[in-house]
């Protein structure tokens, strides 16, 4: 398998090392990730700069490349000018940080897996609950195996991208495995007013999550704080067909 991968911490992230560590049986891996942190850069792309790619190694089974964009940028340029053709696979991580709910909206991890699917491309991201820069990656290792064995033996629908969530807990603590839908919660922030040393002032974004369902153990969200990992299959088309029908009916032009 041709396999490209890329994830929005950089390309010299312990996630990404991870993630490399995984894929590295099923096929010929190309990396092409950030040259720095793109977190919550969802499916931005750069415009107004030029974008710069170098090659950073060749090794049998891999070559890696760091990219001054956008994870969708990544994408883009790893498309258009470093494959040959349109790989089989696109799994994106795995991310430092959950990204369950309302956050699949901001993630660039998931921003790429987008992307992905709009190629064509079977597209995955992986995701895990720890923000810590020693988070411990040996779960996401066990288990992302067998959910890769899985996509490749029962493939997911065109247009559809996975989200997988794992929790921040040792591999012997996790409790399984879930299909899920997305949570109904959302990230509330704001910005706190600070000044700097020369007097000027400046805005920092904090914030918190709030949980819309917290008994909902179908969703995923909830599942990754019970010790669940979850998976869920993510559409591109986000028309609400239900909603369309009726205001068709109740609305006059």
């Amino acid at each position: 398998m041709q396999i490209l991968l890329t994830n929005d911490d950089g390309y010299r992230s312990p996630g990404l090392a991870a993630l490399i560590e995984i894929m590295k049986p099923y096929g010929h891996l190309t990396v092409v990730a950030p040259e720095e942190m793109q977190s919550g850069m969802s499916s931005a792309i750069t415009t107004k700069i030029p974008v710069r790619l170098r090659k950073i190694t060749s090794e049998k089974g891999m070559d890696v490349y760091a990219c001054s964009g956008t994870p969708v940028d990544c994408v883009k340029l790893a498309m258009s000018c470093v494959l040959p053709q349109k790989p089989d696979l696109l799994v994106s991580g795995i991310n430092h940080g959950i990204n369950a709910s309302s956050a699949v909206i901001y993630s660039g991890t998931l921003g790429a897996a987008v992307e992905g699917t709009l190629y064509g491309v079977p597209s995955i991201g992986f995701s895990l609950a720890d923000f810590t820069p020693d988070a411990d990656f040996n779960g996401c290792k066990i288990y992302g195996t067998k959910i890769i064995n899985q996509a490749l033996a029962h493939p997911f629908a065109p247009h559809v991208f996975l989200n997988v969530n794992f929790p921040a807990l040792p591999a012997k603590e996790i409790k399984g495995v879930r299909l899920a839908r997305q949570h109904r919660g959302a990230w509330i922030e704001e910005f706190v007013k600070r000044t700097d040393p020369h007097g000027f002032d400046y805005y920092w974004l904090t914030g918190q999550f709030v949980n819309h369902e917290p008994g909902a153990l179908d969703a995923d969200e909830n599942l990754v704080n019970a010790g669940y990992i979850s998976i869920v299959p993510h559409h591109l088309d986000m028309t609400d067909y239900p909603e369309l029908q009726r205001l068709q009916k109740e609305w006059t032009f």
